[in-house]
């Protein structure tokens, strides 16, 4: 009698983890600006599967009601954007493309932003409790990419960027990116970077801009005055001191800002807490980091940072900062 040798066994697939989202609504939206009275042109949803695969897509222009902004990046001028749907219009058809998923998007946060103002104004919310943010989930992985752009992100799974800044294919190239991610993610069994969604339900309304195609200036325009009705949680992680130049910012930095920014500030703090940074609203001792455009203003910030010595950064430097943030000391 001969002794039969163990047969090989195919390799079996690692089981899907049970707390992964059931479905996933991936969203670019191109916009008037990055300001809080800025205002959605074009949206596009890619709706997927528990895996990422692709159910189906969905895109619209939309009127702003305001002049188009920067059209030599979006490539939407007045005249293609007049004849559009008003955001009312098209909310419910959005609505029914979010409702139940997780939103994706590249620097979610923004995306998720200008969707919820869009709602408010709207006297609506969004049927969204959670958004996932690729920048962050690859870091997570640490996928070895050299910047955190989406064009960077789809060349390291192959994916072919046809329109950027078209929000259709804006979309398209981050749903192909996206589902090897979680892919990535589940073999490993790691927790997906998830965020709370937030709706906004408080805001004060200034007069209605000129609609589109009867605006003489894009800086001129104002749709509003626009802040969530929520204080910000405090930050979770001790101060582990001054930033030290050349160096990554760590979590539970103290950072202020003084000055005028190109970005919205409220938009550079929400990322800065995202980070896992606290922000400070004047400089002390304490204080890790402030962030100016202005150093050689006389502001009490300015003044008080250099007789702290407390370390002075631009904008642009403090934005790449915020791409890698060591995470807390244990």
């Amino acid at each position: 009698m001969t002794m039969l040798e163990d047969q090989p066994t195919a390799p079996t697939a690692a089981p899907w983890p049970t707390a992964y989202p059931k479905g996933y609504a991936v969203v670019d939206v191109e916009t008037t600006g990055l300001a809080r009275d800025d205002r959605i042109i074009s949206a596009a949803v890619y709706r997927l599967d528990y895996r990422g695969d692709v159910e189906d897509h969905w895109y619209t222009l939309v009127n702003p009601e305001r002049d188009p902004g920067p059209v030599w990046i979006h490539g939407l001028t007045s005249d293609v954007l007049v004849d559009a749907p008003l955001f009312p219009d098209i909310a419910a058809e959005l609505s029914e493309r979010l409702d139940g998923r997780v939103l994706v998007a590249h620097n979610a946060m923004f995306d998720w932003s200008m969707i919820a103002r869009e709602y408010a104004r709207a006297e609506r919310t969004a049927p969204v409790q959670q958004r996932l943010c690729t920048i962050a989930l690859s870091k997570e992985l640490r996928l070895p990419l050299p910047n955190h752009k989406l064009e960077s992100l789809a060349a390291h799974f192959g994916v072919v960027q046809q329109r950027a800044h078209h929000a259709l294919d804006d979309a398209r190239v981050l749903a192909e990116a996206f589902r090897p991610s979680l892919h990535a993610a589940a073999r490993g069994g790691m927790r997906l970077p998830l965020l709370e969604c937030l709706p906004l339900t408080e805001w004060s309304d200034s007069p209605p801009a000129p609609r589109v195609g009867h605006q003489a200036s894009y800086r001129g325009a104002s749709g509003g005055s626009w802040r969530p009705s929520r204080r910000r949680p405090a930050c979770p992680y001790p101060n582990p001191g001054r930033y030290e130049p050349g160096k990554l910012l760590k979590q539970g930095m103290r950072v202020a800002f003084s000055g005028d920014t190109s970005v919205d500030r409220e938009l550079l703090e929400d990322r800065a807490i995202e980070a896992g940074l606290h922000i400070a609203t004047s400089v002390s001792r304490l204080t890790s980091l402030l962030v100016t455009n202005d150093p050689g203003s006389t502001t009490s910030k300015t003044v008080k940072a250099k007789s702290f010595g407390t370390p002075v950064v631009d904008e642009a430097a403090f934005t790449q900062l915020l791409r890698d943030v060591s995470p807390a000391e244990g």
